[in-house]
C-alpha cells in the first residue's frame, strides 16, 4: 500500500500535466523543445528569487515575511510570461514565413493554442514537480505524515491537490495571458498574474490552524475558474477560425 500511495499522490498532483503531454505534445518536436525551454526559465526565475532572498535567510518565523517573497515569485515568474509572450512573436513570425516560403497553410488558431500550451505546461510541471514531488518522497515509506496546523488530510494529500491546483493554474493562464496579448484583451493580460499572486496568497492559508481546508479548496478552486476561462476562449478561437473566409469577421491583412 505505501507503493500504490506515493503514486497516487504523485499522479494527483502530475496526471493531468502527464496526459496533456501525450496527448498534445510528444508528437511534435518542436512543442518538445517549447516546453523544454519554458522549464529551464522557471528554473532560472527560482534561481533568481533563491539569490535575491538568500540573505535575509533564516528570517523571522512569521506568515508576514511570506508576503514579499511571494510578490517577489510571482513578479519574476510573471515578466518570464511576458518574456516568453515576446519570444513567441518572433517564433509566430519566423514559422509564418517559412510557411509562406513552402507554399503551407500559416499558423491555425489551434497550433498557437498548442505552443502557449506548451509553454505553460513546462511552467506548470516545474512547479509541481519542485513544490510538491519533491515533498511525496517519504509517502513511500511505511506511514503517512501529519501537519499540527492541519489535522483533516495528510500532509502528502495537501501537498497533491496544491501541486495539481499550480499545475492547472501555471498550464492554462499562459494560454489566457497570450490571447488577451494578442487581441488586447486587458481583462486576460491581467487575469493571469492576478490569478496567479490570488492563488499563491491563499497558500498562506495553510500555516493557520485548520487552514489548510480552506487553502487548498481555493486554489482548487482558482484552478476551475482558470481552466473555465481557458476553455471558453479556445472554444470562441476554434469556432471562428473553421468559419469560412466569407463568414468570418476578421480582416486579412
Amino acid at each position: 500500500m505505501t507503493l500504490a500511495g506515493g503514486l497516487g499522490y504523485a499522479l494527483i498532483a502530475l496526471g493531468p500535466g502527464i496526459a496533456l503531454f501525450f496527448t498534445v505534445i510528444i508528437n511534435k518536436p518542436f512543442l518538445i523543445l517549447t516546453l523544454i525551454a519554458s522549464v529551464l526559465s522557471w528554473l532560472v526565475s527560482l534561481v533568481l528569487i533563491s539569490s535575491v532572498w538568500r540573505g535575509f535567510l533564516p528570517g523571522e518565523a512569521s506568515a508576514w515575511v511570506y508576503i514579499p517573497l511571494l510578490l517577489t515569485a510571482v513578479g519574476c515568474q510573471e515578466a518570464a510570461r511576458l518574456m516568453f509572450w515576446h519570444l513567441y512573436l518572433r517564433v509566430e513570425d519566423i514559422l509564418n514565413k517559412i510557411a509562406v516560403r513552402l507554399s503551407k497553410p500559416r499558423l491555425h488558431a489551434v497550433d498557437k493554442f498548442e505552443i502557449a500550451l506548451a509553454f505553460g505546461l513546462g511552467h506548470g510541471l516545474a512547479h509541481v514537480i519542485f513544490f510538491c514531488v519533491a515533498l511525496l518522497t517519504p509517502s513511500f515509506g511505511p506511514a503517512t505524515l501529519y501537519v499540527n496546523s492541519c489535522s483533516q488530510m495528510p500532509f502528502f494529500m495537501m501537498a497533491a491537490l496544491t501541486g495539481l491546483g499550480f499545475l492547472l493554474i501555471h498550464t492554462f493562464s499562459m494560454i489566457i495571458a497570450f490571447d488577451g496579448h494578442a487581441e488586447g484583451k486587458k481583462s486576460q493580460q491581467f487575469f493571469a498574474p492576478g490569478m496567479h499572486l490570488l492563488v499563491s496568497f491563499s497558500t498562506l492559508a495553510n500555516l493557520a490552524q485548520g487552514g489548510c481546508v480552506y487553502g487548498v479548496s481555493a486554489t482548487l478552486s482558482c484552478a476551475l475558474v482558470t481552466s473555465a476561462v481557458c476553455w471558453k476562449i479556445k472554444w470562441d478561437k476554434t469556432s471562428e477560425d473553421s468559419l469560412p473566409p466569407s463568414s468570418s469577421n476578421r480582416t486579412h491583412h
